[in-house]
């Protein structure tokens, strides 16, 4: 079974974490196989409010029906959405994106458990 894994990063090229999840530029897609291994990647533009578009972005993400967020910061709005939706949020240990995923695949992340105190959003 494929898990689709969903990082917030600030450029086109999906390797630098974004510090908060709802302002990203953009969005890292990556889908791995059982093993964990890195079967595709793709990476889409944020279209949610805070980036100009509609919407939350936590909202909508869910069209990628991702397994996992990996985030440095998220709003507590944002987080209560994928905990409800039962999509795990992880923090993120590095500012590079591929550092992350392999973190990832050690099992090294940690849940994010508190939104962001400095979230504009409640």
């Amino acid at each position: 079974m494929k898990r689709r894994i969903v990082i917030p990063t600030e450029d086109q090229a999906g390797k630098v974490v974004a510090d908060h999840f709802g302002r990203a530029p953009f969005f890292a897609v990556f889908e791995i196989d059982h093993d964990g291994n890195i079967t595709s990647k793709e990476v889409n533009p944020n279209q949610g409010e805070h980036a100009g578009g509609r919407g939350h972005a936590h909202n909508n993400i869910m069209r990628y029906s991702p397994s996992v967020i990996i985030v440095k910061g998220m709003g507590p709005r944002g987080l209560r959405s994928f905990q409800t939706q039962n999509v795990a949020v992880l923090r993120a240990n590095s500012p590079d994106a591929d550092k992350v995923m392999e973190s990832f695949k050690q099992q090294d992340l940690q849940e994010l458990t508190d939104g962001c105190q400095d979230a504009h959003h409640k």
